[in-house]
């Protein structure tokens, strides 16, 4: 039996109507050649049968495919990047890559494609279409086995590219579009006799372009067909006006998004220009917030949305943060023409960004709270939009202090979950329109609140990076103009964060002071957070490491209480990984397993990649100490890519390299040289989905996914002490 293709594609939903022969010829050309691309006119369906075609070959009928596509069929929706720092960052999103360090998000990519075979599908690239292209060519020219299917408005001019103009339905794949769309809206709808030259004659009006016909189809509900054909007749003159040379099926697809424009209230059309603004998906609050006004009555917003989802303008979406709600592209592009004609998009922009500003600091503040999981879920769902805002801020020079304040109070979401490549992205941005010089009509001073926070914020990242220098000179500044300032929180943020980097850099007695000195004024300030609780972690692990378990139980003790009070888990996770530490040090290994079980669980939650690399190759060696040296050499060695993705392995540092080492050499010792290698490869197949499966699993004697069963726990057992 075959293992199921991996990848990230979306189920099929409405059906797929009237594209089969297009369908078989994609597949001949992905045969064919390395890069197809898919175009046509924007509601020609292009997206649909990409994504048709993708699902065709993620479970194939014969081997071919399967053994191509291996590693899996993968959908990157690129639609919404418009800063092209991010197109690479998007692409590492769609395949699932987390990267902590500080190398290029292209060098990640060609990386991690470089031995794969597998298919990466691209929608919606036209606003990037130079730099998409450039790094398609780049990608595959060093990864022999990627193909590459995408959809947009015009090829990628590259070498090798097949494209495939795809036309609009003919008349009886368009009447069966159009009736099944009219029959999901109205289960009641039948097609009569009368009826069926109108519906033929109204396909062949729209040129059978998918999207004008799903838009006609709603209207179906509430008009005749003969009243849909004579409406859109009375406004034909009118909206396929303009300019030359416009393509006749551009000309349609305008008309029946004029026509669906012209028939929506004055109400309705207001709010389907303001909400243009948005970036991907949004929730009803926002709506009401962005768009309401003396014109829109907020208590309206509801309602209307409820017309633009009745009439197709708007899709409804579940997701992890709730119901969501997403304009089609080209009706949004529709939308923001008629918003820009109205003179009132930086208005809407900026009240866009004060939303998703208040957004962000709401987050920051339930970060620490029971809420944390429901907190990242938003954020992830939020974050078209809220890089959406930082443009907004950064464009605009006498705005640069809320970009960098926006930023900074994303540092959980950064740090939390595993976001530190964007993250540092924006730091850097923020702090660098300051530093370019350009000029404000508002003087702003350098030492100000929220260009300190970002400097902690871009010193934290940077240390988790690996990135010692950039992050020392980030938090020396963040010091000395909290010093200047007299911002005492400011000052302990960056103590604080100091200390971090001597941990990481093996420097524990000046950790030590550091972090004890970052937690007396965080007492002093009042402050208690996730932060707070993370020096008091980050100070348990410098005594830990310095052989003083009383000091660091003590410590990590009390944040876990603290943690479970507060139903905060992502801090809680590290003083879990101290307490193992400190139980497998005392030869508790049973207990050490317990803890590092939940600090696994939750960081991978999380997307944590720190937290989660360091927590497994703590548990290896607490495998390895339990006498199942198979089993260890298979975690170590499935961890071993995870520090690619983190930055400099285990920082460079020996107090955190030492289980690592250990548990080699422990488990070598068992083994042998040949067999721990050959477990520690198997370890290195496994995707991370199925490394936290295993570990989680890790114990219980059942056989794994590397096809290998674990070894039975026999033979000689190994000293615990660290």
């Amino acid at each position: 039996m075959r293992q199921k293709t991996r990848g990230n594609l979306p189920s099929e939903l409405g059906g797929f109507i009237g594209r089969g022969g297009e369908l078989d010829a994609l597949g001949r050309l992905l045969d064919s050649s390395r890069l197809v691309t898919v175009t046509g006119v924007g509601g020609v369906g292009k997206s649909r049968l990409v994504l048709a075609a993708a699902r065709a070959v993620s479970e194939p009928d014969g081997e071919l495919p399967q053994e191509r596509y291996c590693d899996g069929v993968w959908l990157a929706e690129l639609a919404a990047v418009r800063d092209p720092a991010l197109l690479e960052i998007a692409l590492s999103e769609a395949l699932g890559l987390t990267d902590h360090t500080t190398r290029p998000p292209r060098t990640v990519l060609a990386e991690h494609l470089a031995g794969r075979r597998l298919l990466l599908v691209l929608d919606g690239f036209e606003q990037l279409v130079d730099e998409t292209a450039e790094l398609v060519r780049e990608l595959l020219r060093h990864s022999p086995g990627l193909r590459v299917l995408a959809a947009g408005r015009r090829p990628l001019a590259l070498d090798g590219e097949l494209a495939f103009p795809l036309a609009p339905l003919d008349g009886e794949a368009s009447l069966a579009l159009l009736t099944a769309r009219a029959s999901a809206a109205d289960p009641a709808f039948r097609v009569a006799g009368a009826d069926r030259a109108a519906l033929a004659e109204l396909c062949a009006r729209l040129d059978g372009i998918p999207l004008a016909l799903e838009l006609a189809a709603a209207r179906l509900r509430v008009l005749s067909p003969a009243q849909v054909l004579a409406r859109l007749e009375d406004r034909f003159a009118l909206l396929t006006g303009g300019v030359r040379g416009v393509l006749p099926r551009h000309r349609a697809l305008r008309t029946a998004i004029g026509w669906s424009h012209e028939l929506c209230t004055p109400a309705e059309r207001l709010l389907w220009a303001r909400l243009s603004v948005f970036a991907g998906q949004f929730d009803l609050d926002a709506a009401e917030y962005v768009c309401a006004g003396p014109d829109l009555p907020v208590d309206s917003v509801l309602d209307l949305v409820g017309e633009l989802l009745a009439q197709s303008l708007l899709v409804r979406e579940e997701s992890p943060a709730g119901v969501r709600y997403r304009m089609l592209e080209t009706v949004r592009v529709y939308g923001a023409g008629w918003l820009e004609s109205t003179g009132d998009t930086g208005r809407l922009r900026r009240r866009h960004r004060d939303w998703y500003m208040g957004l962000a600091t709401w987050c920051e503040t339930d970060w620490f709270s029971p809420r944390q999981e429901e907190v990242a879920a938003l954020v992830e769902a939020e974050l078209p939009n809220l890089r959406l805002a930082l443009e907004c801020c950064l464009d605009d020079p006498e705005e640069v202090h809320l970009g960098q304040y926006l930023a900074g109070t994303l540092w959980f979401y950064w740090a939390g979950c595993g976001r530190l490549t964007e993250g540092r992205h924006w730091l850097d941005r923020s702090l660098e329109c300051r530093e370019s010089g350009t000029p404000t009509t508002t003087a702003l001073p350098a030492d100000e609140p929220s260009r300190l926070k970002a400097l902690w914020v871009l010193g934290y990242v940077c240390a988790l990076q690996g990135d010692a220098v950039a992050a020392t000179s980030a938090l020396y500044e963040c010091r000395d103009g909290a010093a200047r300032s007299g911002n005492a929180l400011a000052a302990a943020y960056a103590v604080h964060r100091l200390g971090c980097l001597a941990l990481v850099s093996d420097d524990m007695e000046r950790a030590g002071e550091l972090l004890g000195s970052a937690l007396e004024r965080y007492r002093d300030a009042g402050e208690l957070n996730s932060n707070v609780l993370m020096c008091q972690v980050e100070l348990g692990m410098a005594l830990a490491f310095q052989g003083e378990p009383a000091g660091a139980l003590s410590l990590c003790e009390e944040v876990r209480e603290i943690c479970e009070e507060r139903g905060e888990r992502w801090t809680k996770a590290y003083a879990l990984y101290v307490l193992a530490y400190a139980a497998l040090d005392a030869g508790a290994t049973p207990e050490a397993r317990r803890l590092l079980t939940e600090c696994v669980e939750i960081n991978h939650a999380f997307h944590d990649l720190v937290g989660l690399v360091l927590a497994l190759e703590l548990l290896a060696l607490v495998t390895v100490a339990e006498g199942d040296a198979a089993e260890a050499a298979v975690l170590q060695g499935a961890a071993e890519p995870l520090w690619d993705g983190v930055g400099l392995r285990l920082f460079g540092s020996g107090y955190f390299n030492a289980p690592r080492l250990m548990c080699q050499e422990r488990a070598g010792e068992v083994l042998g040289a040949e067999r721990y290698a050959a477990y520690a490869a198997d370890g290195r197949k496994l995707s991370r989905e199925a490394l936290v499966g295993r570990a989680l699993d890790a114990g219980t004697g059942t056989g794994r996914e590397s096809g290998k069963p674990a070894a039975p726990r026999r033979g000689r057992r190994v000293s615990t002490s660290l």
